[in-house]
């Protein structure tokens, strides 16, 4: 076994699973994506960490979110074989990789198209033909593919991202990410039900860099 197999095993078995991920399809889909791929060179050697990595050249800094986070939002969000997820902020893409292991189609967004040029890049050479990286602001989601079954946040947001909630499907989509209105922040699931009825679910508490384009508002002070 390899020195990063055995990091991606030990990233299943020590942090995921130890998390009450029990979704086979996860836990496989983790063991054999290759989250090294997804890093600079310069930073492979920290991919399987219990970390949010940043991946990006600028400021504000780009992530993965922790693995054991991104695992537990896509249990949570109960992906089927026939769904159409939208993947928000997706960096350089793992997050949307393992979604694509899960659903039939997958579109993901990020602000950087640095990152996007280098996702689509790793997406292809892993031969996921099922998954694409679009240039687009967190805020704006992709609305030429709406409505989605899920939506997922690869970060927080600081406000409630209301156009986000406008893309899911009106019979059961559902959004989860860290939502960090308020402290301690919180893994949410966001269901649309009918028309523009929405309901909200707190999962666990949780932390995430903020996306950016989903930050608050600094208040006006005189």
């Amino acid at each position: 076994m390899s020195g990063f197999s055995t990091a991606r095993q030990k990233m299943v078995d020590g942090q995921v699973r130890t998390r009450d991920v029990t979704d086979s399809r996860i836990l496989e889909a983790m063991l054999t994506l290759p989250r090294e791929a997804f890093v600079p060179d310069d930073k492979r050697a920290l991919a399987y960490l219990d970390l949010d990595l940043d991946v990006g050249s600028g400021a504000p800094g780009r992530f993965l979110v922790k693995p054991v986070l991104t695992a537990q939002l896509l249990q949570a969000a109960e992906i089927a074989g026939t769904d159409h997820v939208l993947v928000v902020g997706c960096a350089t893409g793992y997050a949307a990789a393992l979604a694509a292991r899960l659903a039939a189609k997958v579109t993901a967004t990020e602000s950087d198209a640095a990152l996007v040029e280098t996702g689509n890049k790793v997406l292809s050479q892993l031969g996921l033909t099922n998954v694409t990286l679009k240039v687009a602001p967190a805020a704006e989601g992709d609305s030429a593919g709406a409505p989605y079954d899920v939506i997922l946040l690869n970060g927080a947001t600081e406000v409630v991202p209301e156009k986000l909630c406008g893309q899911l499907k009106g019979d059961g989509g559902r959004l989860l990410g860290v939502f960090a209105q308020s402290r301690p922040a919180r893994a949410m699931i966001v269901t649309r039900s009918h028309g523009d009825e929405f309901g909200d679910r707190a999962l666990f508490d949780a932390a995430a860099p903020v996306l950016p384009g989903l930050e608050r508002l600094p208040s006006f002070v005189f």
